[in-house]
């Protein structure tokens, strides 16, 4: 059977706000179009040469916000270390040696700053840092991940659920940590926030997906400030912001899959189902009434390159979930900080980019002075690209 990787490309500069496409279908790369295309619109192949033989059991992939370029981890079992970049200017593909040292790339948890253009990784109960520094395209000397020190949560049977918004690293699902509550971690000071953050006590302290929503480039420096958490059981979608600690309950995926991914734009959240199948919620970042009444909605396009159809049920344990929500809300303070960082971003091929420093001196206040990236977007868009390995 073949093996399927399948990519949301979601634009942050023009409207509709979401591309979709595969990457890796019977050796072949598509681009599936505009959200308003998901529903009738025809795949167009992009294949490319040098890419990945995404042979891996856990692949992952990143988009390097403010370089137009992708980053795929754990896509070639001959080489489980290396990253294939993806230069989505040049639509060409190359591979980057890197050198893991202790860390271990077939068990890990990671998000991208968008920021520094740094990995985090959480692995085996320690944190480990990669600097992508502003590669496009493989450089001819290896990189080295870099371990930070012991992870200061309780690791022990700890599945990594990790999410960014507003410069820090969220863990949902963290033993100990009371529902509503997340433990974070501030890139740029680098160190440990004192006490997890309360949200509110609607989201349960259980295993399941986190997602950022991105933010266009010209609202505060693009940087995410609401992440999807979306627990096993598909119960519900909780979207916790971050500014006001807020958590919006909406409706659960309407097909509910334990093994699912999920990818979000700002006004699109995806699911991907371990049976390789789209599944799409639309959000309205500004109307939380629009969203207790929106619906989950099949990505028909892109199905059919697939040939896998949404279960509409359960996959892999669980239960349907209901079509609908509501919406809750909790005010218990601030959880901010100045480094930003992602498991999937956009840029216009024409804007302007700068690169801020990856530490500076602890601060016990969970905030920090870090120069954000600007982008102008010109409305040339590339879009943004995240995407997970399935095996069918």
């Amino acid at each position: 059977m073949p093996s399927l990787f399948l990519v949301a490309l979601l634009s942050l500069f023009a409207a509709p706000t979401a591309f979709a496409g595969t990457f890796g279908f019977n050796g072949k790369d598509y681009n599936v179009g505009t959200s308003d295309q998901w529903a009738s619109g025809k795949p167009t192949d992009v294949t490319a040469s040098g890419r990945p033989p995404f042979d891996g059991t856990d692949t992952k992939c990143y988009l390097a916000q403010f370089f137009n370029a992708v980053y795929v981890l754990g896509a070639d079992t001959a080489n489980p270390a290396n990253i294939y970049i993806y230069d989505a200017t040049a639509k060409s593909w190359t591979m980057q040696t890197i050198t893991a040292g202790g860390f271990d790339p077939t068990s890990f948890e990671a998000i991208l700053d968008h920021d520094t253009n740094f990995f985090y990784a959480l692995s085996k109960g320690d944190l480990w840092s990669l600097d992508m520094e502003s590669l496009t395209a493989a450089q001819s000397s290896a990189i080295a991940w870099q371990d930070t020190g012991a992870a200061e949560i309780d690791t022990t049977n700890y599945d990594a659920v990790m999410g960014i918004a507003q410069n820090h690293i969220f863990f949902f699902g963290v033993p100990g940590v009371a529902a509503g509550n997340a433990p974070i971690y501030v890139i740029h000071f680098g160190f440990w926030q004192e006490g997890a953050q309360s949200f509110s006590s609607n989201f349960p302290d259980s295993h399941g997906q986190a997602t950022s929503f991105f933010v266009d480039s010209s609202v505060n420096a693009g940087v995410q400030n609401e992440i999807a958490f979306i627990p096993d059981d598909g119960s519900a979608t909780y979207i916790v912001n971050v500014d006001t600690n807020t958590t919006q309950t909406v409706a659960g995926p309407s097909t509910v899959d334990a093994k699912a991914t999920y990818f979000a734009s700002e006004t699109a959240l995806v699911q991907l189902a371990s049976n390789g199948a789209l599944i799409w919620f639309p959000y309205n970042p500004s109307d939380a009434a629009a969203n207790a009444a929106a619906k989950w909605s099949p990505v028909t396009a892109l199905n059919s390159v697939t040939g896998a159809s949404p279960a509409g049920g359960a996959l892999s344990g669980g239960s349907s979930s209901a079509a609908g929500g509501s919406s809750s809300a909790s005010n218990t303070g601030s959880a901010k900080a100045s480094a930003s960082k992602t498991a999937s971003g956009g840029i216009s091929t024409t804007g302007t980019t700068s690169k801020s420093g990856s530490s500076a001196s602890p601060s016990t206040t969970g905030k920090s002075a870090a120069t954000r990236n600007v982008v102008r977007g010109s409305g040339t868009v590339l879009g943004l690209i995240v995407a997970v390995l399935s095996l069918l």
